[in-house]
């Protein structure tokens, strides 16, 4: 990533105390430019004086800061007492730069593809450029976020601790692409959408709740509909759950935004760069940190046997299977206690060692 402006750095402090820091002009991997970037972090704690004690936490797809503060307190994964915590917002999320917020956008250009690889690189700056911080004592994150934690630890190899990825690989699989496929079809079957501009025209009235309800297939696993496990969210009826739940879920997305944000998440590969190439196995090996994988058994967007079969490449590895009815969403356990819990206990005894 190159960073070019005649001033960075520049700094805004949002309404819930996120930050909003100018990147000022960012040259990506694809070889396009994002003019006047801006990434949006949300910090905790404080930094102790040797600067070694940050946390780093992307987040995921079509997610926000708000939606990870649950992974912070005393109680909860990393305490604030401890450790200095940037939740970063991914490009594309809406509140870093993304298509509904871009002024070039807005005026009809096309919002480039933000890749993972790109995600990272401007994390990486950020950390140094706004908070002096060189070396990171933990990159998490949760699926597209654990793949830009991914990206963080095999790119600055010296500078990466612990890297924790929950329900995420290095690299995208066939079947995820497929999936992801499916899901930028349902946005753009829309009459909104404009092909042959590539974005919706206006907001489109019946892409976002069919996308909830396409989603609501693959985020959770058949046993979690088997067992009627919607009832544990005050939903009295699958049709309820579906509507209540998922439709409203997606209705306050932005349609383009979550087209950006699909491209993305099919582009994640820590091996596409220069540097290693496609090679996977190199760019894994390319890993110096002490790494936790934590994958769920039920997960069908990235298989228990995909992470193990990257985790090969690895030498410190420690693998814990999240066995849950949940689907992917064990991974982000807001509404599942017992998950939350496994996830906690695995955190915090892998970074106490």
């Amino acid at each position: 990533m190159s960073v070019k402006s005649s001033d960075p750095g520049a700094t805004a402090l949002g309404e819930d105390g996120a930050l909003h820091l100018s990147l000022g002009r960012i040259g990506l991997q694809s070889g396009a430019v994002l003019d006047d970037a801006v990434m949006v972090v949300k910090t905790f704690g404080d930094l102790n004086a040797r600067r070694d004690n940050a946390v780093v936490i992307p987040t995921s797809f079509g997610a926000s800061h708000r939606d990870f503060e649950w992974m912070v307190g005393r109680e909860s994964l990393f305490d604030p007492m401890h450790h200095f915590v940037v939740i970063a917002n991914l490009f594309g999320n809406g509140l870093s730069s993304s298509p509904s917020n871009s002024a070039a956008f807005a005026a009809g250009g096309r919002f480039p593809l933000v890749t993972a690889y790109d995600n990272a690189l401007a994390q990486k700056y950020v950390l140094e450029r706004f908070f002096g911080i060189r070396r990171i004592a933990v990159a998490m994150g949760w699926s597209m976020g654990g793949q830009v934690a991914w990206h963080l630890a095999s790119l600055f190899p010296n500078d990466v601790a612990h890297l924790i990825a929950v329900c995420a690989t290095a690299k995208t699989s066939a079947h995820n692409h497929v999936f992801l496929e499916g899901a930028r079809a349902v946005l753009q079957t829309d009459s909104a959408y404009d092909a042959e501009a590539g974005r919706f025209v206006r907001a489109p009235e019946r892409a976002l709740p069919a996308l909830g309800r396409f989603y609501a297939g693959w985020a959770l696993s058949h046993a979690f509909y088997r067992s009627e496990c919607w009832r544990s969210l005050g939903c009295d009826s699958l049709e309820g759950f579906l509507k209540g739940y998922w439709e409203t879920a997606f209705a306050e997305k932005h349609a383009d935004d979550l087209l950006s944000h699909i491209a993305t998440w099919q582009a994640a590969d820590i091996a596409a760069n220069e540097r290693h190439r496609g090679d996977l196995g190199k760019a894994i090996e390319a890993v110096r940190a002490r790494v936790l994988l934590l994958p769920a058994g039920s997960d069908l967007y990235f298989r228990e046997a995909d992470v193990r079969a990257e985790a090969t490449h690895l030498g410190d590895v420690q693998i814990a299977t999240l066995e849950s009815p949940w689907g992917h969403r064990a991974g982000n356990p807001v509404k599942s206690p017992s998950d939350r819990d496994f996830i906690r206990a695995r955190v915090r005894d892998f970074i106490s060692c």
